[in-house]
């Protein structure tokens, strides 16, 4: 069923993917999961906190979500192996971090721009600021 890189893909395993999404997108969720699973305890509460909140906040296609996740396993692989307390990775304020985390990436450099536009446009339209320089970032 799998075909090597050069080979073409069978016309079943392209409409497979049309509809149910990237084979190899699952693939890569399915190791993460499996990586997440061998960390310790606190550290796998943690990852599956964040996960959540990404879930409902960070990226929705395959490709830029699966960056990420593999990165964030990265990180609590290697913060788990240093025996880095959860606190330390996330600082005092979890959202903080996440929405940081999520900047470093191309969904969540877009929401950090719409973010500045909005407000931006907010100070405008209340005569707090007349610059219209954002209006590009």
């Amino acid at each position: 069923m799998t075909t090597g890189s050069n080979e073409p893909k069978s016309r079943y395993l392209q409409y497979l993917e049309i509809v149910t999404g990237s084979l190899e997108e699952k693939k890569r969720y399915r190791q993460y999961k499996a990586r997440i699973k061998q960390l310790p305890e606190n550290y796998r509460i943690a990852v599956e906190a964040l996960e959540r909140y990404l879930m409902h906040f960070g990226p929705a296609d395959g490709a830029g979500a699966m960056a990420m996740y593999d990165d964030l396993a990265e990180l609590f692989e290697q913060g788990a192996a240093d025996g880095t307390p959860i606190r330390d990775i996330f600082g005092a304020d979890p959202v903080e971090f996440v929405e940081a985390f999520m900047a470093n990436y191309p969904l969540g450099q877009y929401r950090t721009r719409e973010r500045n536009r909005f407000t931006s446009a907010i100070e405008r339209a209340a005569g707090e600021n007349t610059t219209t320089k954002d209006r590009t970032d």
